[in-house]
């Protein structure tokens, strides 16, 4: 590494970086610099370029993948690897956590870096500097806990202790608060704001825009691979407004298309629906819930993290989750029994999944067989697959839900995650449900392409479909949907139209103590 003078007080400058894959220029000149002890966030459209720039940076695109440089502490950084970029301070916390489910807390934030005495683990040093780093971050657990036995929050908590642990100068947090509920939320940008404090610098990646001006020194806003601009709160407040001209190129005056619903008769019903815990028998993740769902309505369902709304969709769309006990799906009038996703499908409902990676896609596959994978007679004849039908009906989706990659034959996995999420979205489309449930759609998704999947699921409602919204942020749900039930601890505990909801009624709610607490 050679040296070279950085700016007095500035921690990492990356400078004129560019990077290409195969038929995609990712980022074109790209220069950015942090200070010491900021939080400096990064925004733009899903495939603007963020992640790559941040991979870059973390080793995980090595010194000759790209070009430009690179200067750490005034120093020439051409990181080979991860192990490079952690060893210089830098630590990156990807959106998909990087923790092995079975293993324990401890044994999490030491992996490959284990404290051992005489070339033995110790069990005692390692538990004990564990719970030290676990105070740090406001982890109130046992180090031998088992990963799998906490909340996303939680885990997310484990990561930033594991990266105190390799003394990180530069933190990098991409989407950190995408699967998080709103206290958990708050939680993490007060440790972020406490790691500013110790002098830490961090570089966080977000969608949320409230969050980005709540905790940042700095933005730098990405489009299209190139940079736009940096704002520094040094020269006036930073303002939303602001930050979206920079992503979209236009201002956006609504975060909400306009839209008059037009809701008919109910197309599905659900009563008293109740279903056990897949793995404790005496738990219930769905008590009772009865509800129902018009023609061209958008019904929102509301609630913290953990109080049964995915539970409850997944048991729907072919018991794929828990063990049913009781209760009844209506659609169009009549009865209708959905035991496997297959069935679910032919009685023409659709689920698009909160977990892209592990539930929604083959991350295999190429993008066009990903498109017609939930209905693959669309596209055959005689038993044989037509390619060319797959093709033309990927294109069309990608057109419509402006999907960002050169070809529908390029691999899912090369997707950005919001570009993943629209293929998702694009999969349960193809088959033209009548009822499509839809997960945290727009979890880890630009505000330019919320707008846009806003407006397709308004479609969907004004063709006389019926959707389901599961969402965990209420200006979300509030600004998209005409009806929210609220659920707490498994049962539904209230029904609030458009216009009576707000935020303070729907908390009111979401916390509400249910009387159904059953009992096996």
């Amino acid at each position: 590494m050679a040296t070279q003078q950085a700016s007095s007080g500035t921690i990492l400058e990356m400078v004129n970086i560019t990077k290409r894959f195969p038929g995609v220029l990712a980022l074109n000149d790209v220069s950015m610099s942090v200070r010491d002890g900021e939080v400096h966030s990064i925004s733009g459209e899903n495939g603007a370029g963020k992640s790559t720039l941040m991979k870059i940076l973390s080793g995980v695109y090595p010194y000759g993948s790209y070009d430009g440089e690179i200067y750490f502490q005034g120093q020439l950084a051409r990181f080979g690897n991860i192990r490079a970029s952690e060893d210089a301070g830098i630590v990156i916390i990807h959106q998909e956590l990087a923790l092995i489910p079975e293993l324990s807390i401890a044994e999490n934030i030491f992996l490959g870096n284990e404290r051992t005495r005489f070339g033995v683990i110790d069990w005692t040093a390692t538990n004990n500097a564990a719970t030290e780093l676990m105070r740090h971050v406001g982890l109130d657990e046992a180090p031998n806990t088992l990963i799998k036995n906490i909340g996303v929050g939680k885990q997310q908590l484990v990561e930033i202790a594991k990266a105190l642990s390799k003394n990180v100068k530069l933190l990098i947090l991409d989407e950190p608060t995408a699967a998080l509920n709103e206290s958990d939320s708050a939680h993490l940008l007060g440790l972020i704001k406490e790691l500013r404090s110790r002098g830490i610098a961090c570089i966080m990646i977000s969608h949320k825009l409230n969050e980005v001006t709540e905790v940042s020194d700095a933005v730098t806003v990405i489009r299209d691979g190139e940079l736009v601009e940096t704002l520094r709160a040094d020269d006036g407040p930073i303002d939303e407004d602001r930050i979206i001209r920079g992503m979209v190129g236009r201002p956006l005056t609504s975060r909400f298309p306009d839209h008059q619903p037009k809701i008919g008769e109910v197309l599905f019903e659900v009563r008293d629906w109740t279903v056990r815990h897949p793995e404790i028998p005496d738990r219930y993740v769905c008590k009772g819930s009865t509800f129902e769902v018009r023609r061209g309505e958008i019904v929102g369902f509301a609630g913290l993290m953990g109080a049964g709304r995915t539970e409850l969709a997944r048991s729907l769309f072919g018991r794929s989750y828990g063990i049913w006990e009781s209760g009844q799906m209506i659609m169009n009038g009549k009865p209708i029994v959905t035991r496997t996703v297959h069935q679910a499908i032919e009685a023409d409902m659709a689920y698009v999944t909160e977990d892209r990676k592990v539930l929604g896609l083959n991350l295999l596959d190429d993008i066009k067989t990903t498109v017609v994978s939930a209905d693959w007679e669309k596209v055959s004849a005689g038993g044989v697959i037509s390619e060319r039908g797959q093709f033309e009906a990927a294109e069309r989706y990608r057109k419509d839900l402006r999907i960002k990659t050169p070809s529908v034959n390029q691999g899912v996995s090369t997707l950005s995650g919001g570009n993943q999420q629209k293929v998702v979205l694009a999969k349960w489309l193809f088959t033209e449900p009548e009822l499509l449930i839809l997960d945290e759609p727009t979890r880890g998704i630009d505000v330019g392409a919320k707008f846009e999947i806003y407006r397709i699921i308004q479609q969907l409602a004004d063709a006389g479909k019926a959707v389901i919204v599961i969402s965990s942020e209420l200006p979300e749900l509030l600004g998209l949907s005409d009806r929210i039930y609220t659920i707490a601890e498994g049962a539904i505990t209230g029904e609030l139209a458009r216009g009576e909801a707000d935020q303070e009624s729907l908390i009111r709610l979401m916390t509400r103590s249910t009387n159904k607490d059953l009992v096996a």
